[in-house]
This record gives C-alpha cells, structure tokens and sequence, in this order.
C-alpha cells in the first residue's frame, strides 16, 4: 500500500509497521516531503524530508510489526542538496530489530533526508542465497549490531530515482518494491568489498565511543588527530578501539580519515572552484605530488583532471 504526502497518512503507516515515533517526532518536527510503502510482510519504505523546530532525544527502535527485520537508512542523500544546506554528511547506517539506541534531534532549520527499507532477514536471505554466508553477522541473532556504509554513486542515483523522478503511470507498487530491492542490492556490492572478520559483541556504551572518535576524526581534516588523543576518546586501548571501528565503519581509522579528507578536497575542487595547489594546501598537504597521488587513489582521477571536468 502506497501513503501519499499527508501527515495523517504518514502517522496512520507508522501505526501499521509497528514503529513507534515517539511524541517528540510528533510535536517538535516539520514534515515538508514524504512518502511511504507497505510490501508486507517481507519490506517497508519510506522517505523523508523534515525539519527540527525544537531539540529532543528519543529512543529509536526498529518496526515490530516485520518479524526479525533489518533496518537500513540512508540520512542526508539527494544529491541537489548543497554541503552548507546539508545537517550531516550523507551516510548509510544498519541495525536490527532487536537494537536500540537514543538520538538526539537538533533544532536546525536545515532539512533533514532519509530514504528507509525496513526488511525482514529471511526474505533478505532469500535474495543472497548463497552470498548470505558472507554478510552473517547481518544475521546471527546472539547479538545486536551497527554499521555504517560510505554513499557511493549507485546508491545515489538509486535514491535520487526513487525520490525525484515521476511515479509510473502503472504498476507504481511493483516499481517502487524493485527499487528498494535495487537500493539493497547496490548497498550490498558494498558491503561485500569489506575484509571479512569476527564480529565481536559491541556494548552500546563502545559505540557511543567509536562514534566520538569517528566525530573527531571528521572535525579536523587538515590535521589527524594523534591515536593517543583518540585512545583517550575512547576509553579502550588501540586495539579493541581499531577492531571495533572497523567492525562499524568498514575500514580502519587511517582510511577512513583519508576517504573523507579527499571528498572535502573534491568537494573544495567542485563547489568552492579553487585550484589544485589552494586545496592540497588546505586540506594539510605541503607535498603536492603526495596530494595529487592520494586524491587519485580514493576519488579515482587526479585533481586536476577532477577540477577541469567538474
């Protein structure tokens, strides 16, 4: 069942899933765009643009009404949205049914973007068949977890065709039930180049802590923070706090800091239009060459090569 652009309707599918949004959502957040579907009982989708009018925190749990689901949302996606517009970064996050964890919703009167499939781990089992061995920790039931997956074009261009593009004139259902499967799909190629290694059981507490450390990690691009002083964010030793942070993020905390360094230096090439030298330089580089070998390496082409076809 498809919910059109009515709050009421929006609250009324909310209801159905089982999802409880809590008074907060309800009281403190301006819907401007959204839209909803039901393919019970294997998948829901739903997508997004809100406001928050007044900070709050709630308690985010998965929908009980889609047995043993999965959730994968991706926040601040379409692409017509400018960085200086944007709340966040874009950024694609999973958990389980059974995880819960509070968010804070800070006043902004920037928009917020969020595009959610809601599957249901068998019927996501049946789609991998025998590519379900490599993504078990997605489904072994001992323990809750998170992950966070880096935006790639595919992605983008998916959700941006789910959002922006004309409904079909027939089978609006059907089209929309194969794109969420497309969304998985290419969410899925990505997961797949991680290394495969041991999930280990994550508290909600080391968490909170991974995720102070990935915020520091992006507040200072030109200068990385020193493992010590993330150490001490932490709370763990480097060890369990590398181990961990991949096991979230997909990759350890030097590329990680390394991918985002250079989407700011593409970002500074493609919106900012400044030269080559101007962001190797401010984005902490003082050896250009070494700039320009990094920046081919994580965005796929030289800056300068970048910059002219932008």
């Amino acid at each position: 069942m498809e919910y059109q652009n009515d709050e009421l309707n929006f609250l009324h599918f909310f209801d159905k899933i089982g999802y409880n949004i809590g008074e907060g959502m309800i009281h403190h957040v301006n819907l401007h765009h959204h839209k909803s579907f039901d393919f019970f009982p294997e998948l829901v989708m739903f997508f997004a643009a809100y406001t928050v009018n007044k900070t709050f925190r709630r308690k985010t749990v998965a929908p009980t009404h889609i047995k043993d689901s999965i959730c994968f949302f991706f926040k601040n996606v379409f692409d017509d949205t400018p960085r200086s517009k944007r709340t966040e970064s874009p950024a694609i996050r999973a958990f389980p049914s059974t995880y819960s964890y509070t968010s804070t919703f800070r006043k902004d009167p920037r928009r917020v973007q969020v595009v959610a499939v809601i599957i249901s781990a068998e019927y996501l089992k049946g789609f991998l068949k025998e590519d379900a061995s490599k993504f078990q920790y997605l489904f072994d039931t001992r323990y809750d977890f998170i992950i966070e997956e880096i935006m790639t074009d595919d992605i983008l261009r998916t959700i941006n065709d789910i959002v922006k593009k004309e409904e079909p004139g027939n089978l609006s259902a059907f089209h929309y039930k194969l794109k969420a499967m497309e969304l998985i799909f290419y969410l899925f190629k990505s997961l797949s180049k991680r290394e495969q290694s041991v999930h280990q059981k994550l508290s909600h507490k080391d968490i909170q802590s991974i995720y102070k450390v990935r915020d520091k990690i992006l507040s200072s691009l030109s200068q990385p923070a020193s493992i010590d002083e993330l150490k001490q964010i932490a709370g763990m030793n480097e060890l369990k706090m590398r181990k961990i942070f991949t096991q979230i993020f997909g990759m350890g905390i030097y590329d990680y800091y390394q991918h985002f360094r250079m989407q700011e230096a593409a970002r500074l090439l493609r919106e900012e239009k400044l030269s080559v030298s101007e962001v190797g330089y401010q984005v902490g580089f003082e050896n250009l060459s070494h700039f320009s070998r990094t920046f081919e390496k994580y965005i796929g082409k030289k800056p300068k090569k970048y910059s002219l076809e932008q």
